[in-house]
């Protein structure tokens, strides 16, 4: 069923207050819905004071010129550092010097406001969060998990890092008993994480389990993995809620994101993917426990079911977040995001579901109520757009100006205008 919209509209303009910014003249998508008439967003420090029928003042004044706003962007599947370049402290730091910068730039101008890091070094990733946090780096908000946790040499310990020692102990965490991954939850959770991601399917062997060969368009070998032991992705999502932290769940068959679900997960990363999604019971369970299913199709697409299988869940009322597994050195970063948008659509979402699913869904996902939203009290995170965002998904690219906290971040606008 559709969500109300939480956009709180005045009747009148009879405050005479003049607000540090106001966006004149717009339609509104608020996250949730397309709002009848045009409106004025005003905006105080980093916040949405008021979406007004009637015309506001500001000390700043932008004309939308009949144009859209929408909340910004959220992509809930980043992997920030590049996985091929950093091999040690000294590629680690030119990375950080020279390329992450630019980079995060990226997502900034292509109106993604906020990116969730899951499964990046965990010293990197929070001090560039810190960095970002405290205005000495542009860059969207950055929530992050720091490391993906994974059993004795899981997925992406050897696919990804195989070759790699001295990123493989940092990107990931490789755990091989249940005090192990209580430990790491912990250690994480001190560290102030946003969140836990555990990868399901790639961990050590053990009896019974099913295996599949992992293929990946950026990593072609074939690589046999079998799935996380029940015990221990019990107790890593055990542990992450005993600290009021969400735990998602990298996931890619059936009989895995069950297992996750009923292990108390609160989130599929990717979903089903390599095998079409026949069991509706699944889909039923998806719904009782409230999963967020994020299909990273800008990955995943080259899966012949991921589309259907995203089809079918997103008709069952399955909670969808927007999410891209954008990764340095395939596509350009924010570009990816806007690519996975245009997907989804591709797979059967209407243009209404999509920019929720990239919006107030993914809000969700990170567990920031306070974004996603455009309506007062919402942190002011906003895509100023030429064109209906839900008449035709391709109209996000048409994109005119960034506001990030309040602040306007990007402008295309031509000059003059």
């Amino acid at each position: 069923m559709p969500q109300e919209s939480e956009a709180i509209v005045d009747a009148g303009a009879h405050n005479p207050a003049t607000h540090d910014l106001v966006i004149r003249r717009a339609h509104v998508f608020d996250g949730h819905q397309a709002l009848a008439g045009v409106y004025d967003i005003a905006v105080d420090g980093g916040e949405i004071a008021s979406v007004s029928a009637e015309p506001l003042r500001g000390t700043q004044e932008v004309d939308a010129a009949g144009g859209w706003v929408m909340p910004g962007l959220i992509d809930t599947h980043v992997h920030v550092y590049d996985v091929r370049a950093v091999t040690g402290p000294d590629s680690m730091r030119a990375f950080e010097d020279s390329e992450l910068p630019g980079r995060l730039a990226l997502f900034l101008d292509h109106g993604v406001t906020t990116v969730k890091s899951v499964g990046d070094p965990t010293d990197g990733i929070l001090d560039t969060r810190s960095k970002i946090a405290a205005g000495t780096l542009e860059g969207p908000r950055l929530p992050a998990t720091g490391c993906g946790i994974t059993g004795r040499d899981g997925h992406p310990a050897t696919t990804v890092f195989g070759d790699n020692p001295w990123a493989r102990r940092r990107f990931t965490g490789e755990v091989g008993s249940v005090r192990q991954m209580r430990d790491l939850v912990h250690h994480l959770a001190d560290r102030e994480v946003d969140g836990i991601k555990l990868l399901s399917e790639g961990a050590c062997a053990h009896s019974g389990g099913p295996t599949y060969l992992w293929r990946n368009p950026a990593f072609p070998d074939g690589v046999e993995l079998v799935r996380l032991p029940a015990d221990l992705l019990r107790a890593g999502i055990e542990a992450g809620h005993e600290r009021g932290l969400r735990v998602t769940v990298h996931t890619t068959q059936q009989a895995a994101a069950r297992e996750a679900i009923e292990a108390g997960a609160d989130g599929l990363e990717h979903g089903v993917t390599i095998e079409p999604l026949t069991d509706h019971s699944l889909i039923d369970l998806m719904l009782e426990h409230g999963i967020t299913y994020t299909p990273t199709l800008w990955i995943d697409d080259a899966h012949p079911d991921a589309r259907g299988n995203l089809k079918k869940v997103a008709e069952a009322g399955v909670h969808i977040a927007l999410g891209s597994d954008t990764f340095s050195g395939r596509g350009l970063f924010g570009a990816n995001t806007v690519e996975e948008a245009e997907l989804m659509v591709a797979a059967g979402m209407t243009p209404a579901q999509v920019p929720a699913a990239g919006t107030s869904g993914a809000s969700r996902q990170c567990v920031r109520p306070d974004l996603g939203t455009v309506a007062p009290g919402k942190r002011a995170d906003l895509r100023v757009l030429n064109a209906d965002p839900t008449a035709d998904i391709g109209n996000i690219r048409d994109l005119a100006m960034v506001i990030l906290n309040g602040e306007l971040t990007v402008d295309h606008r031509r000059p003059g205008l």
